[in-house]
């Protein structure tokens, strides 16, 4: 059932975050004369549809994966009057970019406001202002378990917050595990708390003097909290995001092309090396799937704090990807018409589908292998 609701929760949150990304487009088109013929949410097949006041078309649609903006004359060769073709190259620039920038913002602005109420300390430089910042240590959490072992057994789950073991507080990981070697074999009373709400259970821990009494993997965050600069922390801290999202997608990319490249090699540990550079592409990637199947369920258990985090995180990454130079997202489009632009070529219609749809292929691939991955991942 958790699973269930987490990713209906997450799947909202999904949706919301495409949409408001479309709503950039279809807002500064009109701002620069384009006609925005229709603004959907979700996809087709179409499921109710109503003419705007302003003639724009709004329509509800059964595949419920984002949304999407039409725009009159789309491609960059039309020139009838209020076509997008027809808008300068700046005009062009500021309508492909307008997506990417409100979800920059809207991570902007859920950052500033968890900083006034608990921002996650998650990167070892993570800005803040002297003299208008406390950090607050957090309870201990079980950040995994394993089975068959004794948290597991008494019915504890990952994010799950441990306030007392038996009788005692829990100030640190380095405690609660000490405290593990004093009752080990024991059976102890701990209380612990589960989305806010403090819950109480039995633990019988293993009598081992070399493996896990518990069998839990520990977690303690810290968060940051301000008050006048929280708008500050919670820019700045987008923009270490952004720079620490480009730096991971660069790592991705370059173990993949390693993988791939030492494959072809003769010599059998070589080969052995690319598996691994490739199986650690396969582990950090994640996609609709692995985001809606296993990250919003948690998050949905430790609470708002990390549900928000976790929603501002979701929308830099559709920021930072759609910037990106790969054909059918924005980032591709312009580079596209920059590229031709640059080249004094013309960009015409088929010339311009061909390029888009090659790369919404190549994209939906990787989706599908992702996916595949993701699926295999859950269960």
């Amino acid at each position: 059932m958790e699973l269930v609701f987490g990713v209906v929760l997450g799947l909202i949150v999904l949706v919301f975050l495409v949409v408001v990304h479309e709503l950039g487009h279809a807002f500064i088109a009109r701002r620069n004369g384009v006609v925005v013929e229709e603004f959907g949410i979700g996809f087709p097949p179409r499921a109710w549809s109503r003419k705007l006041k302003n003639g724009v078309l709004f329509s509800l649609n059964w595949l419920p994966l984002g949304g999407f903006v039409k725009l009159q004359g789309e491609h960059d060769a039309a020139s009838n009057k209020s076509d997008y073709g027809a808008a300068t190259f700046w005009q062009k620039t500021r309508i492909l970019l307008a997506g990417v920038l409100v979800n920059w913002l809207v991570a902007a602005i859920l950052l500033s406001v968890l900083a006034v109420t608990g921002l996650p300390k998650v990167l070892p430089n993570q800005f803040s202002v002297a003299g208008d910042t406390n950090l607050v240590q957090q309870p201990v959490e079980i950040v995994g378990l394993t089975s068959n072992y004794p948290a597991a057994q008494a019915g504890l789950k990952a994010g799950d917050k441990i306030i007392r073991f038996s009788g005692q507080p829990v100030p640190s990981s380095e405690e609660l595990i000490n405290l593990t070697k004093v009752y080990k074999g024991q059976t102890i009373e701990v209380i612990y708390s589960r989305g806010g709400v403090e819950q109480t259970t039995k633990v019988t821990l293993r009598d081992d003097t070399t493996g896990s009494i518990l069998g839990a993997s520990l977690g303690q965050r810290e968060l940051i909290k301000a008050t006048w600069s929280a708008p500050i922390v919670g820019v700045v801290t987008t923009g270490q995001m952004t720079w620490a999202t480009l730096e991971g997608l660069g790592g991705v990319v370059g173990n993949l092309a390693s993988g791939i490249f030492l494959q072809l090699s003769p010599d059998a540990a070589t080969r052995n090396a690319a598996s691994t550079d490739i199986k650690s592409v396969s582990q950090s990637v994640a996609g609709p799937i692995g985001i809606l199947g296993t990250i919003f369920p948690q998050a949905e258990q430790a609470g708002l704090t990390q549900f928000v985090f976790l929603s501002a995180i979701i929308s830099l990454t559709l920021a930072v990807m759609n910037v990106l130079p790969i054909p059918a997202l924005d980032g591709g489009r312009w580079f596209t018409m920059a590229l031709f632009r640059l080249m004094k070529r013309p960009l015409t219609k088929d010339t311009e589908e061909k390029i888009q749809a090659t790369g919404f292929l190549i994209l939906m691939g990787l989706v599908v292998l992702v996916t595949i991955a993701d699926v295999t991942k859950i269960f």
